[in-house]
């Protein structure tokens, strides 16, 4: 019996040395590792609340565009943007507004809403939509270097063709055919694909090449 209390001890002095060694440590680094899951779950918790928030603010964009009423669309586009600027809903807002007030004819607000999807949204293929659609604003208004500007960065996969026919339109506009058969060409040589919409726009596209060259 003796033999085991004296291992006992042992094994608690040793325990105590240790502790008085790392106990500080293992104290922090349990306390570090309790924050970091609290902090974790409040940043869940708060990114939920934003998506909720954001999804609800998007829902009333689709409803104004639904009923035409471009005032309103153009408004909680606004808010969300300035509420929840960080998530996807907010440049989806502002593509849906921006694409209502083009149609209304209001070009001005379209171009701000597509400049900051363009400039600050976080989904790159929204942002090269959003580009491309700033483009075709530019190019009603008749800012044609504005517009090409605005196309000269390479986009995402699955927007050159758009790209390059919209870069044919503003350099037809501005009266350089070959410049323009150039960026036709190379939309046409970008719809490789075989799908109906790749199908109907190579067809467009090569319409608007065969005028610049009759």
């Amino acid at each position: 019996m003796a033999v085991y209390d004296l291992e006992e001890q042992e094994q608690i002095s040793a325990l105590k040395g240790w502790w008085a060694q790392y106990g500080t440590l293992v104290t922090t680094l349990a306390t570090v590792a309790a924050v970091a899951v609290v902090g974790w779950q409040g940043w869940r918790w708060y990114q939920n609340r934003n998506a909720t928030e954001a999804s609800a603010m998007y829902f009333a964009v689709e409803q104004a565009a639904e009923r035409q009423d471009a005032q309103k669309a153009r408004d909680v586009a606004g808010q969300l943007i300035g509420q929840q600027g960080g998530t996807t809903y907010a440049q989806l807002g502002a593509l849906l507004a921006a694409g209502l007030q083009f149609e209304k004819g209001e070009l001005d607000n379209a171009q701000a809403q597509l400049e900051w999807a363009a400039d600050k949204g976080k989904d790159p293929a929204l942002r090269d939509l959003a580009r491309l659609r700033l483009a075709a604003v530019l190019l009603q208004k008749g800012e044609f270097d504005a517009a090409l500007a605005r196309l000269s960065a390479a986009p995402v996969a699955g927007y050159q063709a758009r790209f390059a026919d919209l870069r044919g339109d503003v350099l037809a506009a501005q009266g350089k055919p070959a410049e323009a058969r150039a960026a036709y060409q190379a939309a046409i040589d970008a719809l490789s694909a075989a799908d109906a919409q790749a199908t109907t726009l190579r067809e467009v596209v090569r319409l608007k090449l065969e005028s610049l060259e009759g």
